[in-house]
């Protein structure tokens, strides 16, 4: 016990007590130990190089990933609506909020570490009996409490809560990156998707102009009783069908317009163009870099991990449980019948300690523990199928946006060989060689062809996004540097001013 003889002491007393009890806080927080298992990353089969991938001019390692977006997407309107989906997006400014979530609950993960201080006061009036004291009559109390509790933190239970806590808050970071590079995948993928069917109207108001003028020359012949009714209906289908074809685009290119402008945090509107589909740059190749740089470099592989690692920390909080706990606790106050004489006479101080431990949990701890091993487990092959299908993914469209270069010449041959046969077929009709359903013939074989060679051209631009996004493209630009206006500001070297 501890007597204490004036208030003086009394201080004196408790200030050498609280430096004691704090030195070996100290001390223990030092030497503890932290129990459940170390973060490892799994061991991951990672290819020599991806399947379909060129070999690399002099062993280069560089990565289409290396280049900024505004590098590879060169239509400067294209650019100008990147840079608004990245500053207005619904998507960027949810991600935004749930990383300030995760950052908040990392916070109060942390404050574990400390000691919990609360103040506490209140006046009581009572009388007391003349049954109870020998003294009765009202008494009136005023009470002044602070008080404070602290865990140990002995075998690192808070440490681990603390590491699960961090590593959520960073999965949502990358998440948040994630979130970006997508955006600028559905932007431009959307926008060449408007651009190819700016692309197919065209052509099929341009079709319908030539089957118009067929059909308005075999009208006049049948009038003046030349050609039979079966060349004017046999003009006349493929026009009804050619014209029935532009309303339904124009129905799908505002759907896609629409579209845009929601990715762009917009109500629907119409959209600005730029560069015609076939004006858009195309690389002749695509460096894809190391199979292995994409754990580093796609933020959906860092976020499988983060959560690898806050499941693997949720291991370690299970394990601590088992062990006793070590809480110590203080208060300081007064407590006396006047305000005054709280801090004088009034004064109470105290300081103890308290160890829990779990005796009989009915199972409750093992159970905890065996359902953390599970949802780690889970989160390891969740982590393992994510690089195996980023792998894939890049695979895919290596080989799409090689092949589909050889199905674009092709096409582009047939469409000539096509139109082609379209002038010859005049030719013939104006010799008198043939009649004119060789020319409607050849038209109605055009028209198709050059509707399709739109939509491979289409297809190449887009599996040139989906290549950006599968390589983890943008990974070097910095949290404020993804739109060219902030990259700008950064000193970051915009396109035109690259060497």
């Amino acid at each position: 016990m501890i007597r204490v003889n004036s208030p003086e002491q009394a201080r004196e007393t408790l200030l050498l007590s609280l430096l004691g009890l704090l030195a070996g806080f100290v001390f223990v927080l030092a030497t503890g130990c932290a129990v459940g298992p170390n973060y490892q990353r799994p061991p991951i089969a990672s290819p020599v190089e991806f399947r379909g991938q060129a070999p690399e001019a002099g062993g280069e390692v560089a990565s289409l990933a290396d280049f900024r977006w505004w590098q590879v997407l060169q239509d400067e309107r294209l650019q100008g609506l990147i840079d608004e989906a990245l500053k207005n997006g619904f998507d960027i400014r949810a991600a935004a909020w749930r990383v300030e979530e995760a950052r908040a609950n990392a916070g109060i993960a942390k404050s574990q570490y400390f000691p919990e201080i609360a103040g506490e006061s209140g006046w009581t009036r009572g009388r007391v009996s003349e049954f109870v004291s020998p003294l009765p009559g009202t008494l009136d109390l005023t009470n002044v409490n602070v008080g404070f509790s602290w865990e140990v933190d002995l075998w690192g239970r808070i440490r681990r809560l603390n590491e699960a806590a961090l590593a959520r808050y960073l999965s949502t970071e990358e998440a948040r990156r994630g979130v970006l590079l997508s955006l600028v995948s559905d932007v431009a993928t959307s926008y060449f998707q408007l651009r190819a069917l700016d692309y197919e109207k065209e052509i099929a108001a341009r079709t319908a102009g030539a089957f118009r003028e067929t059909h308005d020359l075999f009208t006049r012949r049948y009038e003046a009783g030349i050609a039979s009714e079966l060349e004017t209906a046999s003009a006349a289908a493929p026009l009804r069908t050619t014209e029935a074809i532009i309303p339904d685009l124009e129905r799908r290119i505002t759907a896609q317009e629409n579209q845009l402008a929601l990715l762009l945090g917009h109500p629907p509107e119409e959209i600005p163009r730029g560069a015609a589909l076939n004006d858009q740059i195309l690389p002749p190749s695509i460096p894809a870099g190391l199979p292995s740089e994409l754990l580093k470099r796609r933020p959906d592989l860092r976020q499988a991990e983060q959560e690898l690692i806050a499941a693997n920390a949720d291991v370690g909080v299970t394990v601590a449980n088992y062990f006793p706990t070590l809480r110590l606790t203080g208060a300081f106050g007064g407590l006396a019948p006047q305000v005054s004489d709280l801090f004088k006479g009034g004064k109470q101080w105290s300081i103890g300690g308290g160890l829990l431990t779990p005796i009989f949990q009915g199972r409750r701890l093992k159970n905890e523990n065996r359902a953390a091993v599970a949802r780690f487990e889970q989160a390891k092959v969740s982590y393992e199928r994510a690089v195996t299908n980023a792998f894939a993914e890049v695979s895919t469209a290596l080989v799409a946006y090689e092949r589909l270069a050889h199905v674009e010449e092709e096409q582009a041959q047939a469409v000539d060989a096509y139109r082609r046969a379209v002038t010859l077929a005049n030719d013939r009709y104006l010799s008198g060689l043939s009649d004119y359903l060789e020319v409607l013939l050849a038209q109605r074989q055009l028209f198709p062809a050059e509707s399709a060679l739109a939509q491979i051209r289409f297809s190449r631009l887009a599996v040139l996004v989906d290549l950006y996004r599968a390589l983890g493209g943008g990974w070097q630009l910095p949290d404020d540097g993804w739109q060219m206006a902030q990259a700008g500001a950064n000193g970051l070297t915009p396109p035109a001013q690259q060497d």
